[in-house]
């Protein structure tokens, strides 16, 4: 009777000793059908990972629908797996999130919100578009900008 549950604890054990590997194969897997164009199982891959909480699978998922790669084009899809690797603290996603909420793609246009991911973006690391930036704050009251420069600030990454 005792080996069932020594059975039993060794399998989970296993478990969590090797999942972590074998969605990082998921992801690589994912990347390599993208590359190569197989982007039916590029998404299936991308996704696997990405349900596991991996940003990068997170921020290529958002990607693959947002142009309709291997899946319809869908902005609302596309932004929920965005936020999910924003969140994070990817900053590619955070400055994707910024252009998201500028153009109103999948979600409702909101330049506080752009404003707010572009800055959380910069200081990630991400070299955004000044430009895209100037172009927002004309956009934009000073009580806006304020609020965007204040969210920014206050912002911390989930895990």
């Amino acid at each position: 009777m005792k080996t069932k549950p020594l059975t039993f604890l060794f399998a989970l054990t296993f478990l969590f000793l090797f999942s972590g590997s074998v969605f990082a194969d998921d992801l690589k897997d994912a990347m390599a059908a993208h590359k190569s164009k197989d982007y039916k199982e590029a998404v299936r891959l991308y996704r696997l990972s990405a349900k596991q909480g991996n940003a990068e699978a997170q921020y290529n998922l958002g990607l693959m629908y947002e142009k309709g790669q291997g899946v319809p084009k869908d902005f609302k899809e596309a932004f929920k797996w965005s936020k999910l690797a924003a969140d994070q603290g990817n900053a590619s996603t955070q400055n994707n999130l910024s252009y998201m909420y500028y153009k109103g793609q999948g979600v409702p246009k909101d330049y506080v919100l752009a404003h707010m991911w572009w800055n959380i973006a910069s200081s990630n690391g991400h070299n955004g578009d000044i430009k895209f930036r100037e172009i927002i704050e004309k956009r934009m009251s000073p009580s806006q900008l304020k609020k965007a420069q204040e969210m920014a600030r206050n912002w911390k990454p989930k895990k």
